[in-house]
């Protein structure tokens, strides 16, 4: 098993939380004309609430370094790091087609859930695919985010100690 792929897990997903859709969307549009890109992590769904096991994608984490234009985004694969809370990728298309290139096929083995999100980003403006890049349903939840080890918690010595390993 390879880096990348001990990166994704394969509890079962059982949807994308209401705000961090909202996040994923407000960015896409924050980055037109250029494309968007993040890894989706999820928490157990105990963890917020719910009474069903599984995973809920509660966070967009984005790698520095990135770059994007208004056909592409490059992650630099050596900068993501170890998290065995990482499901699946989000990126934004800003011609509005919200289907997968074969640029995308070919990074969507790393993962179970792959979110495209199309211009003009309004809340129906997004379809999940798997790794296969078949559409699947990704039911949109409605839970309160835990405060704790909030994603943006974090200073720059913390990024560079993450990429240290």
């Amino acid at each position: 098993m390879g880096l990348l792929d001990a990166l994704f897990r394969s509890s079962e997903i059982l949807g994308i939380a209401e705000e961090t859709l909202e996040f994923a969307l407000e960015s896409s549009e924050a980055a037109h004309p250029d494309e968007y890109m993040g890894f989706l992590r999820g928490t157990e769904a105990a963890e917020l609430g719910l009474d069903r096991e599984g995973l809920v994608i509660t966070d967009v984490l984005i790698i520095p370094g990135t770059e994007s234009n208004s056909v592409s985004a490059t992650v630099q694969t050596s900068s993501i790091p170890n998290d065995v809370k990482a499901l699946g990728s989000v990126h934004s298309h800003p011609n509005g087609v919200i289907r997968p290139s074969q640029a995308d096929l070919e990074t969507f083995g790393r993962g179970s859930v792959h979110v495209i999100i199309g211009a003009p980003y309004r809340r129906n403006d997004w379809k999940a695919f798997d790794s296969q890049g078949r559409r699947t349903h990704l039911e949109v939840i409605d839970v309160e985010l835990p405060d704790s080890e909030s994603f943006f918690d974090f200073t720059q010595a913390d990024i560079d100690e993450e990429l240290r390993g």
